[in-house]
């Protein structure tokens, strides 16, 4: 008992660390984006399309579920062949659901958001849906490398 235990604390900590998703948000910098110069355009919203971001999967949901899913049909029913054939039925079973369970948790909503620059150009910018916009809100363009944010 003691060592399915560990397995599956292992297992939760494994799974709980694979689902850390990383932000897509105007609002989240990291570490190294601090104290760094961007250049800022001005501009208009012209139009906000909503989009899902999709994060991806590590796999880790798939491998948690399937873990699971077999230590606990596998030890709960019968012995011998018939508790073999529940543990693999049980690790399919947990694998898919641990899967679905990692994709939900990483698909974020986000907005693609167009921006008519004050030089006439139009630009659209991708993010998380942690901020509103609204088609007519001046708004600025924070870009830096291959980052570009919008914000008001």
């Amino acid at each position: 008992m003691k060592k399915i235990a560990l397995v599956l604390s292992v297992v939760a900590a494994a799974s709980l660390s694979g689902c850390a998703v990383t932000s897509n948000s105007g609002s989240v910098y990291k570490a190294y984006q601090t104290q760094g110069e961007q250049s800022v355009r001005m501009g208009v919203v012209e139009s906000i399309r909503n989009v899902m971001i999709d994060h991806g999967q590590s796999g880790v949901g798939t491998l948690a579920g399937a873990a699971l899913g077999g230590i606990a049909a596998g030890s709960g029913i019968g012995q011998g062949n018939g508790a073999v054939a529940a543990g693999l039925a049980g690790a399919v079973v947990g694998g898919l659901i641990g899967q679905h369970v990692e994709q939900n948790m990483n698909t974020r909503p986000g907005l693609e958001i167009t921006v008519r620059l004050d030089n006439g150009n139009l630009t659209a910018v991708t993010q998380e849906a942690d901020e509103p916009f609204n088609v007519g809100d001046r708004v600025r363009l924070l870009s830096s490398g291959r980052t570009t944010r919008v914000t008001h």
